[in-house]
């Protein structure tokens, strides 16, 4: 499959990103465009209270960007959910669905090599901290050291060939992958509330055997604008839960 004549649907979950989205769908409408890739961007706009759906209609009104908006604080959970339903309803089966996180952290570089990585075959591309070449600048210590101790764990409970970062929010999906899990678990698809969401997704489609590649990523928490949203022990409490239950 020739990934020029795929459609490429970058979904941004995002919750008081006024000042980070900007850049980034500047630094992804750059990459896309001098590439020559066909493209949509939906920002889910999860009941901000700095601006953030005002500052993504702005941008709709002059670049390819699509904004859903929650009327409340919902979580990280329900608003990927939210996304890749409204994703699910435009995409055909060859496109290919991109998750970044709408703090302007992913580089938005690496979204061609993850798109062509899905053309040569894999069902899902991880831009992975851990994998050969990858590095965090910026991350706190405690986090770095909790985002690396739980994706070990998660590795040893779901063991996947090739894959290191079960964490990591920048990932390139193969629609049709996604479609078959949405039919399989229907509303059952995210069950967890916040940011263990990533690795719940990469969990239920391991049911299949997809072939799951990884792209190093240079995670730039120190662009990142605002404070964190991932409140400690309540990320642990879900990842615990998600380790005891399984898929």
């Amino acid at each position: 499959m020739e990934s020029g004549s795929m459609k490429v649907w970058i979904l941004l979950p995002a919750y008081n990103e006024a000042r980070n989205l900007p850049p980034l769908i500047e630094g992804i409408v750059g990459v896309m465009d001098a590439e020559r890739m066909s493209y949509g961007i939906v920002v889910v706009d999860d009941g901000s209270q700095d601006g953030t759906g005002s500052v993504a209609r702005a941008l709709a009104d002059h670049l390819p960007v699509e904004v859903v908006p929650h009327k409340r604080n919902l979580g990280l959970a329900r608003a990927m959910d939210t996304g890749l339903r409204v994703v699910g309803e435009r995409a055909a089966r060859d496109d290919v669905v991109v998750t970044m996180d709408a703090d302007n952290t992913h580089p938005p570089e690496l979204i061609p090599r993850m798109v062509a990585a899905i053309a040569r075959g894999a069902d899902v591309v991880i831009a992975s901290r851990y994998a050969p070449g990858g590095r965090e600048e910026g991350v706190p210590p405690l986090r770095r050291f909790l985002s690396a101790g739980i994706s070990s764990l998660l590795r040893l409970r779901f063991r996947i060939p090739g894959v290191r970062d079960y964490t990591s929010g920048y990932r390139a999906y193969r629609a049709s992958a996604l479609e078959r899990a949405r039919r399989h678990f229907g509303d059952r698809l995210i069950t967890v509330p916040g940011f263990a969401v990533m690795a719940e997704l990469l969990v239920r489609l391991r049911s299949w055997n997809p072939q799951v590649a990884e792209v190093a990523l240079h995670l730039r928490y120190d662009q990142k604008h605002g404070r964190s949203k991932l409140h400690i022990f309540r990320t642990m409490c879900e990842y615990s839960r998600l380790l005891v239950r399984g898929a």
